[in-house]
């Protein structure tokens, strides 16, 4: 039979949760100990090292030392000095494994998710472990209970009613103020006018700036166009010149051009030669 359902790891001054186990318990009694348990880890800083809230079916435990606290959900058959054994023992595997500095940095909720897997085994190991086996731990923790008893709170003080925090935190209901507004002047009505004005206007300015703006890209359009055009043309030309090797009835400038070269190029010996 489980005698401890839920442990969790917080820090003492915001009761910021460092830590939890995984809980298979959703019934509505014990989602309400588990809200029970989140409200009075916001108040550890006002409570001593230990201390005990017990109800029909559930109870909560909790062991504080330094910035450190742990607290667990248990069975109203659990005994205290089992409960506040688990506690310890789990309070000093934590502060073992994280040091003061990286428990004060944390930010977020459950920073120290790898912690969980070690709380869900130490809560297996004392729901399964016969009291027999740990006879010399409870008694020590019997000894410190019966010297130092820890604080006994009731249901009240881990209540909270409307988002405050009972008997903590004072609610100061005062009648909020009315506030009558004035009518508008003729002053605010001619102000109100130019305002609208001066909007049409910045309005109607930007309308023929785009359209200014739009006829101004076409005309450079045309531009490019016009210089595009003609360059790809001269750019055909040349290629079909080169391609079909001047022919003369394609191109008959180019054979005139040809014969005055030809002409420039004959010397006497070609003349006397009959060339």
């Amino acid at each position: 039979m489980s005698m401890i359902f839920f442990a969790c790891v917080v820090r003492v001054r915001d009761g910021l949760p460092l830590s939890a186990s995984t809980d298979f318990y959703h019934t509505q009694d014990f989602l309400e100990w588990k809200r029970r348990l989140k409200t009075l880890g916001l108040r550890l800083a006002q409570y001593p090292g230990r201390g005990s809230a017990e109800g029909r079916d559930f109870s909560i435990h909790f062991s504080s030392f330094g910035d450190v606290a742990c607290m667990a959900i248990c069975s109203c058959q659990c005994p205290a000095a089992m409960a506040f054994c688990f506690l310890e023992t789990l309070w000093w595997e934590f502060t073992a494994s994280y040091d003061t500095t990286c428990i004060g940095l944390a930010s977020r909720p459950y920073a120290f998710l790898e912690f969980d897997s070690i709380i869900q085994k130490m809560k297996w190991h004392f729901n399964c472990v016969s009291s027999s086996q740990m006879e010399s731990s409870l008694q020590k923790i019997h000894e410190e209970l019966r010297s130092q008893p820890p604080v006994v709170l009731t249901l009240e003080d881990t209540d909270v009613a409307n988002g405050v925090m009972n008997g903590h935190t004072p609610m100061h209901l005062e009648p909020a103020p009315n506030f009558r507004m004035e009518p508008v002047t003729a002053l605010g009505i001619l102000s109100l006018i130019l305002n609208i004005m001066c909007a049409a206007l910045n309005l109607i300015r930007g309308v023929h700036l785009a359209e200014h703006s739009l006829q101004v890209a076409h005309e450079e359009m045309g531009n490019i166009l016009a210089f595009l055009v003609p360059f790809g043309a001269c750019i055909f030309q040349k290629t079909s010149l080169r391609d079909h090797g001047h022919s003369q009835w394609q191109f008959p400038g180019a054979v005139f051009e040809d014969c005055r070269i030809a002409q420039f190029h004959l010397t006497p010996s070609d003349v006397l030669l009959g060339g």
